[in-house]
């Protein structure tokens, strides 16, 4: 592949002229509707995110650590990464569910699994009971995770699918917000509530889940591929355009999903999990997956999101007051810069947000390693204070792509017959750096100091050449537009030609309306 190339096909944005200006989500009672289902989905993120930031909080309380006698080591390393671990294990399922009980079911049945594992890990009288309570937790949110992403994509109303699809990992911030405020907030407690209240918090979005996504709509994807197009096209009608299926962009996208799912049961019928690396379009697409996230997960930010206690107190700032409030007002700052990223999607192009981040984290990565060394070499308090601006400028650079854009562009670049198992390994690949990552970066940081910062700095370095390589704009298309750039003429030349025939109906069904 040519450097820094972008895409080009047949007529993207190929639904453009057929959305009506005057629809906004706000004027339209049942696109409402739809998006309080999507906020529904998206909020699977927050119980990650609620981790990570928990784990972070609980570090700091003597409560906890006095309650699990001072973790430290491999044994610090395997309660934060636990929760993966448990992940690893549910992933060999997942598809499975999301392609085989649809979507909302499979949401439901992750969901019911966090909820019994938060009640354990509220309950945890021992290191034990903590790590297995942990443990479940990744494995119910594996099944959630896989299908919430993709759900969101297949439901959205087109002109916002991007921004929609992309809050999805933005709203990891959500929870990581509530874990931080929750650990501040329950610090002065004396007893064991002082980790147990922040642990109960982690499953609110697992029971609203559990009451109400049974009665969300369905994939109108998933039904068409379980031959209820009936089913589908009242439900693109129903949100899409007032229950209207004889609209113009109802027509366009419902004709468009059968035809790419047609051609994945003929001209692409293999759907095994060879299937992803068989052909060139898939292997171009699991190059880019699984590229990114492994970076999503090995671009420094581990350092901060679970160690950042650790850091602050090789820089001197060792008050957990203190310690907590950053984690707290570094939540915030995360959640800023994500959502706004993830509105910028379509405006800006998924490789233009890509490319600045890479660039923006390799230079604030780059000048906190300077300032790590003068303040460990020398004591230099002024530089452990930009030290902490340099984390903060940091995170911003790395959530202008890697916090919205991670899911959303690998759900969106894969079809539909591939979109769970892609997904699946996409998601796979993040767990497993994960593990790496939270085993790695305690033992390296006490071994090597700021020397292991440099490490990071020739990595990022290499992520900015390999996503200017490989990264391919795909903004303004429809999924199904997406999914035909990476599988040739053919795949392409077949889109074009339904796409013509609904177009051609479309006009026929207007023309007769005016007669």
């Amino acid at each position: 592949m040519a450097p820094g190339v972008v895409a080009s096909g047949h007529g993207g944005a190929g639904f453009a002229h057929l959305i009506d200006p005057s629809r906004k989500w706000y004027n339209d009672r049942r696109m409402i509707t739809l998006n309080a289902w999507i906020v529904l989905f998206l909020i699977t993120s927050s119980t990650n995110g609620f981790d990570g930031s928990m784990m972070n909080g609980l570090q700091a309380l003597p409560q906890w650590n006095s309650a699990f006698n001072n973790p430290a080591g491999s044994q610090l390393g395997l309660l934060n990464a636990i929760q993966n671990i448990g992940s690893l294990a549910g992933y060999p399922f997942a598809p499975y569910l999301s392609d085989g009980l649809g979507r909302r079911r499979t949401i439901f049945v992750g969901a019911f699994i966090m909820c019994i594992a938060v009640a354990l890990q509220t309950a945890a009288q021992s290191v034990g009971m903590f790590i297995g309570a942990r443990f479940l937790i990744g494995f119910g949110l594996t099944f959630a995770a896989n299908s919430a992403p993709m759900l969101v994509t297949e439901l959205a109303y087109p002109p916002y699918r991007a921004p929609l699809t992309s809050l999805y990992n933005s709203l990891w911030y959500a929870g990581s917000i509530v874990a931080a405020w929750s650990t501040f907030g329950t610090f002065k407690i004396a007893t064991s509530w002082s980790w147990r209240i922040p642990s109960l918090l982690q499953g609110i979005p697992s029971i609203l889940q559990i009451f109400l996504v049974l009665f969300a709509p369905e994939s109108p994807r998933w039904l068409v591929s379980k031959g209820r197009d009936q089913e589908a096209l009242k439900t693109l009608a129903y949100y899409h355009a007032g229950g209207n299926e004889e609209d113009p962009l109802v027509q366009f996208e419902y004709e468009e999903i059968k035809a790419m799912i047609d051609f994945d049961r003929t001209v692409a019928a293999n759907v095994g999990w060879k299937s992803l690396f068989m052909t060139p379009g898939n292997r171009r697409r699991m190059r880019i997956i699984i590229a990114i996230a492994f970076f999503s997960q090995w671009s420094a930010n581990g350092l901060a999101s679970y160690y950042l206690g650790k850091i602050l107190d090789s820089i001197g700032i060792k008050d957990a007051t203190i310690q907590l409030l950053i984690n707290g007002i570094l939540q915030i700052w995360n959640l800023f810069w994500a959502v706004l990223a993830a509105f910028l999607a379509d405006r800006a192009g998924r490789r233009l947000l890509f490319l600045s981040s890479a660039v923006g984290m390799l230079v604030f990565f780059t000048s906190q390693t300077v300032c790590f060394a003068e303040f460990s070499l020398h004591g230099t308090k002024s530089a452990a204070h930009a030290n902490i601006a340099f984390i903060f400028l940091f995170f911003a650079a790395y959530d202008i792509a890697f916090t919205p854009l991670i899911v959303s562009y690998t759900v969106e670049i894969l079809p539909f017959a591939l979109r769970a198992k892609g997904f699946n390994v996409f998601n796979f690949v993040v767990s497993a750096a994960i593990v790496f990552n939270q085993y790695v970066n305690p033992i390296a940081l006490k071994a090597l100091g700021w020397k292991y910062y440099c490490v990071y700095c020739a990595w990022l370095a290499f992520e900015l050449v390999y996503l200017y390589l490989f990264v391919v704009e795909t903004k303004g298309r429809t999924l199904e537009e997406t999914a035909a750039l990476f599988d040739g003429e053919q795949a392409i030349d077949h889109i074009v030609a339904q796409n013509t025939e609904a177009s051609e109906k479309v006009e026929e069904h207007s023309h007769d309306e005016k007669i």
